[in-house]
């Protein structure tokens, strides 16, 4: 058993949005592969796209306004993570982490 952290994306199939949560499965393992446990994909339906580290929700499409970027995700994703990790250019110009 490992402690590094489990990532799930509930996706809507009746939406078709496979291919959005596979996009953001893969920008995950590519910049946090070493990092985590899993990237799980999980098929859903009305319209939910959800994305979590363990049981706590990161990113929800209707209360977060539509779906993440992937600069957005993978901040968010770190600051659950590893608060302390640089992001290198996807943390350039960022006025929403708020360390002061």
């Amino acid at each position: 058993m490992t402690d590094k952290p489990r990532v799930t994306i509930l996706y809507c199939t009746q939406c078709n949005w496979l291919l959005r949560a596979g996009w953001m499965a893969q920008e995950l393992l590519s910049t946090f592969g070493q990092d985590l446990r899993e990237v799980a994909l999980i098929p859903g339906t009305g319209g939910h796209f959800e994305i979590r580290v363990n049981d706590a929700l990161v990113w929800e499409r209707k209360r977060d306004g539509g779906f993440p970027g992937p600069k957005d995700l993978k901040q968010r994703i770190r600051d659950v993570i590893d608060p302390d990790r640089d992001l290198g250019h996807a943390d350039r110009h960022s006025a929403d982490r708020g360390d002061g």
